[in-house]
C-alpha cells in the first residue's frame, strides 16, 4: 500500500494525513513495528512447530499414555485451523478495519487462555479442543491483522520485511522444543503450559502497543475494495500456484511431527531430539529470510523452484539413506533452511498474481494460499497416522541399527514427505512448459 492509498482511509484532508504519516520503509517507527511483529510470529506459531516435543511426552507420559490415539492431530489442528481461518479473517478485516487493534488485543488474551485451560486437560480430545481450537481461534484474530498492517509499513521493501516476521516462526521452533524439553522434564506438562501462556501474554503484550496501522482509518474504508478484490480468481496461475501449495503442505509438517518420535526410536534422549527439531526450525529463518528478499527480485516460480527442489533431496537422500546421527541433523538443517523458506511463496505469488489481475486484494491471495496451506496441515495428522500403520519397507532388522531410514516403520512416511515436495514444484514446471 503506497501514500496514494490515504484518499482510501481518510478523504477531505488528505495533504495534512500524508505530511504527518510516518515514513514506510524507514525509520524507527517501522523498524519498531516490524520488531513487534517478530517476537508476536515467534511466541505465536513457535508453540504448534515445536509440538512434535509435546507429542512425544503425551505418549511417554502419563496421563495420556496408552490413550494417545489422534495426538498428532492436536498440532495439526492448531496450525490447521490457523491457516485455514485465514481468508474468513481476511475478508471480515477488509470490511472492519477499525476492529483490527481490538482483534488483536481479544486474540492475545485467547491464545494465553487457551495454554491456561490446557494445562488442565486429560485426555486427547480436551486437547484438541484446547491447544488445537481455542489456541487456533485466539492465534488468528491477533496474527492476521497484521498482514495489514505490514503492508501499510512496508511497499518497496515488502518481500523482505515479510522474511523478517516470518523468520519468528522458525526462532520459535529453535528455542521452543529445548525450552518446552528442559520445562517437561524438571517441572511436567501442567507448569509448562501454564508458563507458556504466562510468557505469551507478558512479552507480546506490551508489543502490541508498536504493532499498529501506519495509515488513519475510516469506518467506511474497507467495504469499497474487498468486492473487486477477487480477480485473480479467474487467473490459471492462481490454480496451479494454489495446486502446488497444497500438495507441498500435505508432507511438509510429517518431519516437524515425527521427527522426536523417530529419534526416540532409535533411542536417542529427549534432549537429543529436541536439539535436532530446534536445528531444523532454525534453518528455517535463513530460508525464509533469504528467498523472501529474492522475492523482490525474482518470479515467484524460481522460489518454487529452490524450495521444492531442495526439499526433495534433503528429504529422499539424507533422511531416507540416513543410518546415523550425523546424516539425520544434515537432514534437520537442509530441509529446514528449503522447506521453511516456501513459505516466501506467497508473497511472490501476491507480485505475480497483482501483475496480472491489478484489481486483486493482497489480503484474499494471502488468506486462499495459507488455507491451501491449512488443507495439508490438517489432512497431515490423520494421514500421516495412517502411513506410519502401513509398516516398514523392506527387511525388519532396522533396530540393529545398521540399515536405512526407509527400512524403519517411518519408511512410507519418508517417501510420502519427499513426493510431496516434488509434485511442489509443480509452478515452477507450469513456467517452463508457458502455461504459467
Amino acid at each position: 500500500m503506497s501514500q496514494d492509498d490515504v484518499s482510501q482511509h481518510q478523504g477531505p484532508s488528505l495533504s495534512t494525513t500524508i505530511s504527518s504519516l510516518p515514513p514506510a520503509d524507514r525509520g524507527s517507527a517501522a523498524w519498531l513495528f516490524l520488531t513487534g511483529c517478530f517476537f508476536i510470529e515467534t511466541l505465536l506459531w513457535g508453540f504448534p512447530f515445536s509440538y512434535g516435543v509435546l507429542q512425544d511426552y503425551y505418549i511417554t507420559h502419563e496421563p495420556f499414555k496408552g490413550h494417545d490415539k489422534g495426538v498428532s492431530a492436536v498440532g495439526t489442528t492448531c496450525s490447521g485451523v490457523m491457516y485455514l481461518a485465514s481468508p474468513i479473517l481476511f475478508i471480515i478485516l477488509q470490511q472492519y478495519p477499525q476492529i483490527r487493534r481490538k482483534a488483536c488485543i481479544y486474540g492475545l488474551f485467547t491464545v494465553s487462555l487457551a495454554l491456561v485451560l490446557s494445562s488442565f486437560c486429560r485426555t486427547i480430545p480436551t486437547l484438541i479442543l484446547t491447544q488445537g481450537l481455542l489456541y487456533a481461534l485466539g492465534g488468528c484474530f491477533l496474527y492476521y491483522p497484521i498482514y495489514f498492517f505490514i503492508d501499510e509499513w512496508f511497499v518497496t521493501r515488502r518481500g523482505f520485511a515479510f522474511g523478517i516476521m516470518w523468520a519468528g516462526t522458525g526462532v520459535g521452533g529453535l528455542s521452543g522444543p529445548l525450552i518446552m524439553g528442559q520445562l517437561l522434564e524438571k517441572f511436567g506438562f501442567e507448569i509448562m503450559i501454564r508458563s507458556w501462556a504466562v510468557a505469551v501474554l507478558v512479552i507480546a503484550g506490551p508489543l502490541l502497543w508498536f504493532v499498529k496501522p501506519r495509515l488513519p482509518v475510516s469506518r467506511g474504508s474497507g467495504g469499497a475494495r474487498w468486492k473487486n478484490g477477487w480477480e485473480f480468481l479467474t487467473t490459471r496461475t492462481f490454480w496451479i500456484l494454489q495446486a502446488g501449495n497444497i500438495v507441498q503442505g500435505l508432507g511438509y509438517f510429517i518431519p516437524a511431527l515425527y521427527l522426536p518420535e523417530y529419534l526416540s526410536s532409535l533411542n536417542y534422549s529427549p534432549f537429543v531430539s529436541s536439539l535436532l527439531l530446534s536445528a531444523l526450525n532454525a534453518a528455517c529463518v535463513p530460508g525464509v529470510i533469504l528467498l523472501s528478499s529474492l522475492c523482490d527480485k525474482t518470479h515467484v516460480s524460481n522460489i518454487i523452484l529452490i524450495s521444492t527442489l531442495g526439499s526433495t533431496i534433503s528429504v529422499l537422500l539424507f533422511w531416507g539413506l540416513s543410518t546415523s546421527l550425523p546424516l539425520i541433523a544434515i537432514f534437520a538443517v537442509t530441509y529446514g533452511f528449503f522447506a521453511g523458506g516456501f513459505t516466501a511463496t506467497i508473497v511472490g505469488t501476491v507480485k505475480s498474481l497483482k501483475e496480472i489481475a491489478p484489481r486483486s486484494e493482497p489480503g484474499s491471495i494471502i488468506g486462499l494460499m495459507s488455507m491451501g496451506r491449512g488443507i495439508g496441515n490438517v489432512v497431515c495428522g490423520p494421514l500421516s497416522e495412517l502411513l506410519l500403520n502401513k509398516g516398514r519397507i523392506g527387511r525388519e532388522d532396522y533396530a540393529n541399527g545398521h540399515e536405512f531410514a526407509y527400512q524403519s516403520r517411518y519408511g512410507v512416511l519418508i517417501i510420502f514427505t519427499g513426493v510431496t515436495a516434488a509434485v511442489g514444484m509443480c509452478g515452477w514446471v507450469a513456467r517452463v512448459l508457458k502455461v504459467l
